[in-house]
């Protein structure tokens, strides 16, 4: 029985040791390096350093302080997308990726794997170019391919691998970037000419402006044939018709005054006018001179 004792604590030993909970701690891994405590820290702030440590093979593209900035500035939610599209579903050392075919590949990520991620966002393309630099960005279609492997920073074949790139990788409208960064254009002011045979808006109308007594004044005078207001009291009779009486009726203003009708209409055309009216008294006036002449001539 006591034989068996030991036997048993090796096994427990051994199970413990490769179960994935103690596979790696990438935490631990990182804090050994100073150039990545900011990406580090974000790793625990947004919980993701959990759930790496759950997984058994991983990849973890890591960006040093200077260039962690990028990712510290964007909202909290954010920060836990992107940071998940540092981190490969599988083992890539250095030697892995130059022996990849045709030096290319598609590599799917944590973010892929969380289902927030939409078309092509959750994976990474990867390029080896023909000078030997190693590059990485989104899959997402617009993306460009601008963070570069620097180094291998740490590896423990073939559970996890760290490696340094030149800048962080953030897909296009991930969290909604791309929409929010869109200039909304202000609503185009409404035409002042309305629908054919519909009268402007109420508050576009411009009042007509009133007219002024220069302006009836000279219109009378230069439309032949209108009736203005009258003469004055001490206005000419010959300076236009009457304001009461029709135009027809009236003394022209050029003709003299041996051309004027009958003493008769004079006189009707006295009775018509309004007593009391300085039109009427005038009229009145000239057609007893009227009168006056006619006797004196007979």
């Amino acid at each position: 029985m006591a034989s068996r004792s030991p036997t048993i604590a090796v096994v427990l030993i051994l199970a413990y040791l490769s179960s994935p909970a103690t596979a790696f701690n990438v935490t631990r891994l990182l804090g050994e390096f100073s150039d990545f405590t900011t990406f580090n820290n974000l790793l625990s702030q947004t919980k993701l350093a959990e759930d790496i440590n759950r997984r058994q093979t991983i990849t973890v593209l890591a960006v040093d302080n200077s260039a962690a900035g990028g990712i510290s500035s964007l909202p909290s939610d954010v920060q836990r997308k992107v940071l998940s599209m540092h981190v490969v579903l599988d083992y890539y050392d250095t030697a892995k990726l130059g022996a990849i075919k045709n030096h290319s590949a598609l590599l799917t990520t944590m973010f892929q794997s969380s289902g927030q991620a939409t078309d092509r966002m959750g994976f990474l393309n990867f390029t080896k170019r023909s000078d030997g630099v190693m590059v990485f960005g989104s899959a997402q279609p617009g993306a460009q391919m601008t963070s570069h492997m620097v180094k291998s920073v740490a590896s423990r074949p073939y559970n996890i691998s760290v490696l340094q790139v030149s800048a962080p990788i953030v897909p296009p409208g991930v969290g909604g970037s791309a929409d929010s960064g869109k200039a909304t254009a202000p609503a185009p002011a409404p035409a002042t000419k309305g629908k054919k045979g519909a009268p402007p808006p109420k508050d576009e109308e411009a009042p007509a402006p009133a007219p002024s007594d220069d302006a009836s004044t000279d219109a009378a005078a230069d439309a032949p044939g209108l009736a203005a207001d009258g003469p004055t009291a001490d206005g000419p009779v010959a300076d236009g018709p009457t304001a009461d009486g029709p135009a027809a009726d009236g003394p022209t203003a050029d003709g003299p005054a041996a051309d004027a009708p009958a003493h008769k209409k004079s006189s009707d055309e006295a009775a018509d006018a309004p007593e009391g009216s300085a039109a009427g008294r005038v009229v009145a006036a000239a057609g007893l001179g009227i009168v006056a002449l006619l006797m004196t001539i007979i």
